[in-house]
């Protein structure tokens, strides 16, 4: 088996693992959204909490994968752009994402929680 074969190989299962987390992801705040509308609790914030963070993650995953290709397997100046292209949407949908849930820009997160340099769990 040859480096080409087994990064072919390594992005397909990052490529997997992407549209897994996005799947799993959507069916879990599904199934949690309708848990909290049984209970007779408010579910729409969660969900869409919920789903941001899957779509996040997820986004994550391909952006790895791309980046993957791009280096080891398809190293040519076109791909290399569309890999920039690529790696700007989804950088500013990620970011749009964490606004959407946080209502704040990630820089003034802190500024309105108190806690300066830690990361949320």
């Amino acid at each position: 088996m040859h480096f080409e074969d087994v990064m072919q190989l390594a992005v397909q299962a990052f490529e997997a693992v992407g549209v897994l987390v996005l799947v799993v992801g959507s069916v879990a705040a599904f199934v949690i959204g309708a848990v909290d509308v049984r209970r007779g609790v408010p579910a729409y914030k969660t969900f869409r909490r919920n789903l941001g963070r899957a779509i996040l993650l997820g986004l994550e995953i391909l952006i790895v994968a791309d980046i993957i290709k791009t280096i080891t397997i398809d190293a040519t100046p076109a791909s290399g752009i569309t890999l920039g292209i690529i790696v700007l949407v989804r950088t500013f949908l990620s970011f749009s994402l964490e606004i959407e849930l946080d209502g704040v820009a990630p820089w003034r997160r802190a500024a309105l929680t108190g806690k300066a340099g830690q990361d949320e769990v």
